[in-house]
């Protein structure tokens, strides 16, 4: 099994926006660091632009952007997320996001191959907001290991 993860942001301001400019600058690094990371399987891009930031979560909010990934497992995820230069990304949120107020973030694990659609990964932050934490969609705080099927 691979792990899977969704995470969600509202920005502060829309693309072109110097409150911004420092996030979007960053892709591209970002990405690539993330490609290149031990354990990246997979991540979700909005065609040629090599990012997913033409992508939209929900129709009525063109300012909630959406980042999805597949890894090999839990600790190759953590590791880039927070044992890499992506780490000083994740500190910086607060300047490019407006806070949320309920969970943005999710993972689940998938069969060794299968890519998750968008409306998957959707539907599993939405089970993590309504019932919290189980097999079926969890965050790092509450783990769950692999079931033999997704």
């Amino acid at each position: 099994m691979h792990l899977a993860q969704l995470n969600i942001g509202r920005l502060v301001a829309p693309e072109g926006d110097p409150r911004v400019a420092d996030f979007y600058n960053a892709l591209d690094h970002i990405n690539a660091l993330a490609d290149s990371s031990p354990g990246f399987v997979w991540r979700m891009v909005d065609g040629d632009s090599g990012n997913a930031t033409a992508l939209r979560p929900y129709d009525s909010d063109p300012d909630m952007l959406v980042n999805m990934s597949v890894w090999e497992s839990r600790e190759t995820l953590f590791d880039y997320l927070y044992r890499s230069e992506h780490l000083a990304f994740v500190q910086r949120r607060r300047e490019w996001f407006v806070p949320l107020g309920e969970v943005f973030a999710v993972m689940w694990w998938v069969p060794v191959g299968h890519i998750p659609t968008l409306a998957d990964a959707m539907d599993r932050l939405e089970h993590l907001r309504a019932n919290g934490p189980s097999p079926h969609a969890f965050t790092f705080r509450s783990t769950f290991e692999p079931r033999s099927a997704a």
